[in-house]
This record gives structure tokens, C-alpha cells and sequence, in this order.
């Protein structure tokens, strides 16, 4: 079993910056691929950037050049960097992991283990 702790969220203005941080403990491996994902009120939920043991990145297209995952597999902790934010960047953030290692999807179904979210909320 693998548990994922996020923090970070909070309240920012437009064209600002925050730090998400996800810290796995449990039988997490560094080989494991690690995700963010979000989800608005009214909209499904969206990938927005994966990470795999090797250092491959994967992002969505909406946020493509503004948000930056990193990860310390030292310290079991993937970081998402979200730069020039905008208000429909405002969702739940959610750090997930898989058991497989490489890039596994872009899908809620490709991910094994979920972070209980934190809140992103981005004002005009």
C-alpha cells in the first residue's frame, strides 16, 4: 500500500506562482511513475503532469509551459511547480502514483494510489 500527502494548495492571484509538494510513504519505489491531477466542481478529472523514475515529463496541454513536476526520489516527494497561473487553473489538485514504472497514461484508470487532494483557487 502506498499513501500520498499533499500540500501546497492555497488562494493566489492571477499571473502568480505555487508550489504543490507530494510526499508517498508505503511501498513506494522510486521506480514508480508519479502523476498531479485535478478536478474542477462541475468537470471531470483532468491529468496534468506525470513523471517517470527516469525523468520522462508528461503534461497536459492546458498547462504546457506554465507547470513545471519534479520529483527527489531521495526524499519519496513529487513537486509540481505551477507558474503564470489563471483562474480555470482553480480545481482540487491530487498527486497519484502507479505500481508500474515508464508512462503508464493519461487517465484516472492508469493510477493506483491517490492523495486525498489539496485546494487550488486562483483569483481575477
Amino acid at each position: 500500500q502506498v499513501q500520498l500527502v499533499e500540500s501546497g494548495g492555497g488562494l493566489v492571484q492571477a499571473g502568480g506562482s505555487l508550489r504543490l509538494s507530494c510526499a508517498a510513504a508505503g511501498r513506494q519505489s522510486s521506480s514508480n511513475t508519479m502523476a498531479w491531477f485535478r478536478q474542477a466542481p462541475g468537470k471531470e478529472r483532468e491529468f496534468v503532469a506525470a513523471r517517470t523514475w527516469n525523468g520522462d515529463t508528461y503534461y497536459g496541454v492546458s498547462v504546457t509551459g506554465r507547470f513545471t513536476i519534479s520529483r527527489d526520489n531521495a526524499k519519496n516527494t513529487v513537486y509540481l511547480q505551477m507558474n503564470s497561473l489563471k483562474p480555470e487553473d482553480t480545481a482540487v489538485y491530487y498527486c497519484a502514483a502507479t505500481s508500474r514504472s515508464g508512462w503508464v497514461g493519461a487517465t484516472s484508470y492508469d493510477y493506483d494510489y491517490w492523495g486525498q487532494g489539496t485546494q487550488v483557487t486562483v483569483s481575477s
